[in-house]
């Protein structure tokens, strides 16, 4: 593996006094007297992979619920949540029984991959409903009471958590958190896509009530577009063991990222919606995963952020591809409703435009990644490397036309002639993979960088095979890591 040496992190400070700050050292009896080595104050996401950690889901720790059972499943009451705050899980448990929830971080722990901070005393549990869909816009609210409170201890880390409920007959299912941080501001901060993630939520996959903003089902099981929901909620469980669909590009991500010592923090796309990431207090925004839902609110956030010169990095492909709204719940709580109705007329229209494409909205994607989306990889194809000499593929070795395996899968970004570009100097494309697309004939994927005259970066890598390339065991790539760090590296040590 090639050792990846990293320039000095924003929130990476100096702790104590400098030895200018003490005033001249005065020498004893004659003798030079060395000041005293000044110590780096780790950041806090370093100390805490220190510790010991053990897998969050272990092979054979029980056996995993389902959708035609619902054995045990459980949703949280919020998506993100300070250290102080409370949250609280909803679980039903079929037939009713006893169970218990235990808190998982997840991060790089040497390698185990999780570490585990608590678990809770035994509860009872009780079977819930599936609500029936709301009929204007199919979503599935569930409304089931609290199982389970839990405050914040103040010295959790920001993370992505498990929360993993399991029961006494060995069933068990999960829901994700985050722990944001918002009193220190890292170099960077890694934005969970939780929009997109309710978005393929399937729940529950019965082939009978389950509905996401891709399917419904027909009475034969069928899945049918047509029968889609126009929107979905966060308050129900996500479907089968509670794993959302594409987190685990998001944990390849983050098991990298912690891996090398980054300093990091975690939001979601909630919290980038509301304000409550404000990007001007990171040097960069990480979205790591499948990233395809974005409201007007985020849109402008990030690119406040970007002209303001915080630089983001999508390492994922078909990001900001559709305009949602974000809805409170029925309850009042805000951020629980996500709404695309994808195809006109969209009865709840406001100053933002319809949920539809952004492409339809005359703002592409392409505006502000560089590229697009363009097409479904029918099978794993390698990236071809264009511009070699550029900065982003410094100490990887490679040369124009060199192809690294198996990066190029699941959705490609490329260019769009017809569309809008970022217009700033150093536009450079960094490969044209030719791919099968599952629309037909062969496409191009392009990853993509530039700058802006303030300094700020803004990375596409055009494919969801890229940080499988960082850390999945089978795909792990040097050339991919390499140029991952030279981007993120330039992020977080130039100067503003």
């Amino acid at each position: 593996m090639v050792r990846l040496r990293r320039r000095t992190a924003l929130g990476l400070l100096l702790g104590g006094a400098s030895a200018s700050a003490l005033g001249p050292i005065e020498p004893v009896h004659g003798e030079h007297r060395e000041a005293p080595p000044v110590r780096r104050q780790l950041p806090p996401v370093e100390v805490e992979n220190r510790a010991a950690g053990q897998p969050w889901w272990p092979a054979g720790g029980g056996r995993a619920a389902d959708d035609r059972r619902r054995q045990i499943q459980g949703y949280a009451s919020t998506t993100s949540v300070a250290p102080g705050e409370v949250i609280d899980f909803h679980v039903a448990v079929d037939p009713a029984g006893p169970f218990r929830v235990s808190v998982h971080r997840l991060g790089w722990y040497a390698g185990a991959g999780a570490r585990t901070l608590l678990t809770s005393a035994e509860l009872a549990g009780v079977p819930q409903p599936v609500p029936p869909a709301d009929p204007a816009t199919g979503a599935l609210d569930c409304r089931w009471p609290r199982s389970w409170r839990l405050r914040i201890p103040e010295g959790w880390v920001s993370g992505l958590y498990q929360a993993v409920f399991t029961s006494a007959a060995g069933w068990r299912a999960c829901t994700p958190f985050v722990v944001r941080d918002d009193r220190r501001a890292a170099a960077l901060c890694v934005v969970l896509p939780v929009t997109t993630w309710q978005a393929y939520n399937q729940w529950p996959r019965d082939r009978r009530t389950g509905r996401s903003l891709y399917h419904g089902y027909r009475p034969n099981g069928r899945r049918d577009p047509e029968l889609r929901a126009r929107a979905v909620s966060s308050d129900r469980p996500y479907a089968g063991a509670g794993l959302p669909i594409h987190i685990d590009r998001d944990q390849d991500a983050i098991r990298w990222l912690e891996r090398n010592r980054y300093d990091v923090s975690y939001a979601t796309s909630f919290d980038l919606h509301s304000g409550r990431l404000d990007p001007a207090r990171h040097r960069g925004l990480v979205f790591c995963g499948h990233d395809e839902y974005w409201s007007a609110e985020m849109r402008r956030a990030a690119e406040d952020g970007l002209a303001g010169g915080t630089s983001l990095a999508f390492l994922g492909a078909n990001s900001v591809y559709w305009h949602v709204r974000v809805r409170a719940g029925a309850d009042g709580r805000p951020e629980r409703m996500v709404e695309c109705v994808k195809t006109p007329p969209d009865a709840g229209e406001d100053a933002a435009g319809p949920t539809v494409t952004w492409r339809n909205l005359d703002r592409p994607e392409q505006a502000l990644l560089g590229v697009q989306y363009n097409g479904i990889v029918l099978t794993p194809q390698p990236l071809v490397v264009r511009s070699a000499d550029h900065w982003v593929w410094a100490g990887t070795g490679v040369a124009d036309g060199d192809r690294i395996p198996g990066v190029v899968v699941g959705e490609a970004d490329g260019l769009n002639a017809g569309a809008a570009r970022p217009a700033q100097p150093g536009e450079t494309v960094l490969s044209a993979s030719p791919y099968p697309a599952q629309q037909g004939g062969r496409r191009i994927q392009s990853s993509h960088v530039y700058e802006t005259p303030r300094g700020a970066v803004v990375f596409a890598t055009g494919t969801l095979g890229w940080t499988m390339a960082l850390d999945r065991r089978g795909h792990r790539d040097p050339r991919i890591e390499r140029a991952t760090a030279n981007v993120l590296d330039r992020m977080v040590a130039r100067e503003r």
